[in-house]
């Protein structure tokens, strides 16, 4: 059975489903589908601390389902921009799990991602599997993928 990390970057997921479809992605169905692919021996989201009801609960839903929630704090800047960015943080927990697994599974759209997959592909001898919008991912991530899945209705609330 092959062995699976999922690391999901939560913010990238959000905002790129928000944008192309106007909802939500189902993470439920999503952790189903993966897990008849194999045994899922981590699963992280990583996220910005917020405290409003609403983000609680969706953190708490991603718990229940099973992953581990990495929360960094919402950076609010006095020109009005906001920061919880956690591409360092995502990639070295990749290339720690690489070692280990037979499956990397990114949720992201995020370019700056590609020279990771080409380097856990290529020391590690692992499968990187990306789950992204396609009209919202980086081209060069969806290349430097084993595998590309476009998030569409399917995998939509």
């Amino acid at each position: 059975m092959k062995k699976i990390a999922i690391f999901v970057d939560v913010q990238n997921i959000y905002y790129t489903t928000r944008q192309a479809y106007g909802r939500q992605f189902n993470y439920r169905k999503f952790w189903q589908i993966v897990s008849l692919q194999g045994d899922i021996v981590s699963a992280t989201a990583y996220a910005t601390r917020r405290t409003d009801d609403k983000q609680i609960k969706f953190q708490d839903a991603l718990k229940h389902i099973g992953f581990n929630v990495k929360l960094k704090p919402y950076i609010q800047r006095s020109d009005g921009s906001a920061k919880g960015d956690w591409d360092v943080g995502i990639t070295i927990d990749v290339i720690e799990a690489a070692k280990n697994i037979d499956v990397v599974i990114l949720l992201s759209g995020d370019g700056d991602f590609d020279l990771l997959l080409t380097k856990i592909i290529k020391d590690d001898n692992v499968s990187a599997e990306v789950y992204g919008v396609a009209s919202l991912t980086a081209n060069s991530l969806i290349e430097a993928a084993s595998i590309y899945h476009r998030i569409d209705e399917d995998l939509l609330l």
